[in-house]
């Protein structure tokens, strides 16, 4: 049973907890990491071990409290547990992501004032060397992994096995130093400072409370009846709030076990592995595995592809209500029951899916088909809204009340309402403390009621009372006919199709919307294949007169579905280009957590998008583009302009 939280009981922090878990289930699995193709566990009693050497290390070496450390690096669990290590020791951890570019780490880097870096392997600690000059409160790097460095200048450089081994080796004269540090934590003590994506201008450093992760991680495992029993994959990014509130704070609170894959090219297999009982994924790793599992499909055999097609048709009609525990007739129960044997089952377990009891998606809206066709297949799959500054939980999805186009009620704790101009405003244990250095961003997003301005527009609905999240606050506006423009609403019908990576809709103030599209390499490659189609690069198969016209298919097909939306009818796509590169977080047109700038964009690509509305049927153009090693370049290519047919709204026709 989980101890309650109070100050008598001396669980004012993570690391507390930690030493709790190492406590109570010393012998109990808190990380696991795949090397070399073998499994390789910590029990709690290790992680804590670990952390506290690493905090007897750094003291050793200088840290002083309030100082801050970077974690550059893959998921690890010495790396999650440094971040432990940090804050015993004092000091504040802050993740960077680890496929940041050297400038975007110099911003980071420079504007917390970073002493310490913690860098998962030689590219990282690269990196760090290239703009050291440009960081003048930088002093030591410790590296994890030691391949490539033996002939680097270990004046400022130190390997993590070292620290640790110093560590342990000064804990005697330290320990007292340590327990001061220890004992200092509180609920108010920060725990860690995350840097957010940076969607409409320079990243905001967040920072965050043992209070505010602490009581987020308790609310929702508590909501989902969460313990130690759960396994979960660590896969996403260590710089995203989700994964610290799962991987540490979650993992911390209820003792259940993080596992960490290989690498990201076996991230699937470990999936696999593991079975995790609880899993989070953002939208596009969702959208990606259907993408897979259709193109497997029309690879298949006539009766293979008849029994998918047959049992999913009957899935999507009864699954879901399975699910939550619906009436369901008895005919219905026992084809849904040889489907789960004949297709679902085998399914579930190539997909890694087997165990999942709980699944949740956020960060962006999924296409309703997509969703449902998880929950079909019987996957616990459910939405959450959150954010960086709410310790990630504001709405989520109570068992037996999950659709697809709500985010769900308030979660514990948590206060929700929409102000007078339909912005979505929170106030919770969770809400964040400040944004670093930015005393004006912070009065702006949270009042001194503790309210904070989501920067979303939406509603409650009346009859339940879940949260619907329409699209950005800044990105809804009017067309030039008064009717509303809300372009994610759009683009997610729009990447529900495998063909279609990415989208972005223009309008506001506008006569007519205009899209660009990005399709999906695998998926279009694959048809192209089947049908003898060559080409040569991405440019070649986006610019293919059949690709063009499955996009312009799919075009349609949304805006036949938009025009039954009263509402957003307005929003129907007009003409589109297919671009000839893929939107890249290098090239500044998508943050690292994959959400479109469509400012940077509109004026990146302003040319295109002015083709677009003067009718033209062709535009050449040329766009600098940054390749994997820093270097830049320029490709050029000539566009087709496509139209696309619309419809007239639903309440029109119903009106003539």
């Amino acid at each position: 049973m989980t101890e309650p939280l109070n100050g008598e009981n001396g669980l004012r922090s993570v690391p507390a907890l930690f030493r709790r878990n190492a406590k109570n289930n010393p012998s109990a699995p808190a990380y696991r990491e795949k090397e070399f193709g073998i499994w390789q566990t910590w029990t709690w009693t290790d992680a804590a071990s670990e952390a506290e050497a690493l905090a007897l290390g750094l003291i050793d070496l200088g840290i002083k409290q309030g100082d801050f450390v970077a974690i550059i690096g893959r998921n690890r669990p010495s790396l999650y547990i440094s971040m432990v290590g940090i804050e015993m020791a004092g000091g504040v951890p802050v993740p960077l992501y680890q496929d940041a570019v050297a400038e975007e780490m110099a911003y980071v880097l420079g504007h917390c004032g970073a002493r310490y870096v913690i860098a998962g392997d030689q590219e990282q600690v690269d990196k760090v060397l290239e703009i050291q000059s440009d960081l003048p409160n930088f002093e030591q790097m410790i590296y994890l992994d030691p391949r490539g460095l033996r002939k680097y200048d270990h004046t400022h450089l130190h390997s993590y096995a070292g620290i640790l081994e110093n560590g342990r080796a000064k804990s005697g004269a330290l320990a007292a130093e340590l327990k001061s540090r220890e004992d200092a934590l509180n609920y108010d003590s920060t725990c860690v400072m995350l840097y957010t994506s940076g969607t409409t201008g320079r990243p905001k450093g967040v920072v965050l409370s043992n209070r505010n992760i602490i009581e987020a991680a308790r609310s929702s495992s508590e909501f989902d009846k969460l313990g130690a029993g759960e396994n979960v994959l660590a896969y996403l990014p260590m710089a995203w709030v989700g994964d610290f509130i799962f991987s540490i704070g979650q993992a911390a609170w209820t003792g259940f076990c993080v596992n960490c894959p290989e690498s990201q090219g076996t991230m699937h297999t470990d999936l696999r592995e593991i079975g995790p009982t609880y899993y989070f994924a953002p939208p596009r790793v969702f959208e990606s595995q259907l993408t897979n599992v259709m193109i497997r499909m029309e690879d298949a055999g006539k009766t293979k592809k008849w029994l998918f097609d047959t049992f999913m048709a009957h899935a999507k009609k009864v699954g879901p209500a399975i699910l939550d525990g619906k009436s369901v007739g008895l005919l219905d129960r026992l084809k849904y029951a040889l489907g789960e044997f004949m297709v679902y089952g085998p399914l579930k377990n190539t997909l890694g899916f087997s165990n999942v009891r709980i699944g949740y998606t956020a960060g962006e809206a999924i296409g309703p088909e997509i969703f449902d066709f998880y929950r079909s297949l019987g996957i616990n799959l459910k939405q959450l809204y959150g954010q960086t500054e709410a310790s990630v939980f504001i709405t989520q999805q109570p068992d037996g009340e999950v659709r697809s186009d709500t985010v769900g009620i308030p979660s514990p704790g948590v206060e929700v309402r929409i102000d007078d101009n339909g912005e979505v405003l929170y106030r919770s244990p969770g809400t964040f403390v400040e944004y670093y250095k930015n005393p004006e961003s912070t009065a702006d997003t949270k009042d001194p009621e503790g309210w904070v301005a989501t920067g979303d527009a939406g509603f409650f609905e009346p009859d339940t009372g879940h949260l619907r999240i329409i699209d950005r606050a800044k990105d809804v506006g009017k067309m030039a006919d008064g009717s509303m423009f809300a372009p994610k609403y759009v683009e997610n019908k729009l990447k529900f199709y495998p063909n279609i990576l990415e989208a972005v809709v223009f309008g506001a103030g506008r006569e007519k919307c205009m899209a660009f599209i990005n399709i999906d390499m695998s998926a279009v490659g694959n048809w192209a294949e089947r049908n003898n189609i060559a080409y040569s690069s991405y440019q070649e198969l986006a610019g293919h007169p059949q690709v063009l016209g499955a996009i312009r298919g799919h075009v349609e097909e949304v805006n036949r579905s938009v025009a039954q939306d009263d509402m957003l009818s307005g929003c129907q796509i007009h003409r589109f280009l297919v671009l000839h590169k893929e939107l890249d977080a290098d090239d500044g047109e998508l943050t690292r957590t994959r959400k479109v700038r469509r400012k940077v964009i509109g004026e990146k690509f302003e040319d295109l998008v002015n083709a677009l509305y003067e009718g033209k049927d062709e535009i050449f153009t040329e766009t600098e583009v940054t390749y994997e090693d820093g270097r830049k370049g320029a490709i050029s290519a000539t566009l087709t302009l496509c139209d696309a047919t619309t419809v007239a709204p639903a309440q029109k026709i119903a009106a003539e």
